[in-house]
């Protein structure tokens, strides 16, 4: 495993889940949307569809997930965590979006 490709697919998967959560706080007045989006619709979706039913189990599936995949996984979805705590202190120091 390389470190340079692995910071870079985490850097992109958090600022790009920052960014859609950021717009989805903002769009649908909500704070933590985003991550329970992420967490309970784009990560089963996403597992779900890799997987080859006819070739192996769902538990041995889990199990042929490298660090890589996990550490993307997590960078995401604190890159939705952080989205909705950012809108939230926006919101508590007065600022209005839409």
């Amino acid at each position: 495993m390389q470190f340079i490709p692995v910071f870079v697919l985490m850097v992109l998967f958090f600022v790009m889940m920052f960014g859609i959560g950021f717009i989805l706080n903002m769009l649908m007045k909500t704070t933590w949307f985003p991550s329970y989006l992420f967490v309970v619709v784009i990560l089963p979706v996403v597992v779900y569809s890799l997987w080859d039913r006819g070739e192996v189990s769902f538990l041995d599936h889990l199990g042929s997930f490298r660090v890589v995949d996990y550490l993307t996984g997590l960078a995401g979805l604190a890159g939705a965590v952080i989205s909705g705590w950012a809108i939230q202190k926006l919101r508590k120091s007065g600022f209005k979006m839409f």
